[in-house]
């Protein structure tokens, strides 16, 4: 169990060495694309969600929409993605594992980059509930 834990961080980690190196990358690539696709999809999201009882946070430069839903759920975050997950199929990260001292705020964040229908498909789950 702590080694999945240890990747799970290490894989939204990167080492400073990596970060020198993309940065000077990003000063080279034209990202116009790929950075209009992601808004497209984070508006997609967003849309589909409008009807659901989770409240949208802003979100901006990431491919992940950060939620509350303090109307739903009084369960910690941690507790709710894994009912998310368990009886809805659709996966969310509970922000308390991003502090130290795992503060619960009852917000989730969705990965919007995944294809359009799975996308759909999870707004769908999520709406219903």
């Amino acid at each position: 169990m702590k080694l999945k834990k240890i990747h799970q961080f290490l894989v939204f980690s990167v080492n400073s060495v990596s970060q020198h190196v993309i940065s000077a990358y990003l000063d080279v690539v034209d990202f116009t694309e790929i950075a209009r696709m992601y808004k497209r999809k984070k508006e997609l999201f967003q849309k589909l969600l409008e009807d659901s009882r989770f409240e949208i946070l802003p979100s901006e430069g990431t491919y992940f929409q950060t939620v509350n839903y303090s109307v739903i759920s009084d369960k910690n975050d941690q507790e709710f993605a894994k009912e998310l997950i368990t009886k809805h199929g659709v996966a969310a990260i509970p922000i308390s594992v991003f502090y130290k001292d795992r503060t619960d705020r009852q917000m989730l964040r969705f990965c919007f980059a995944k294809t359009d229908e799975t996308l759909v498909a999870a707004a769908q789950k999520l709406v219903m509930i």
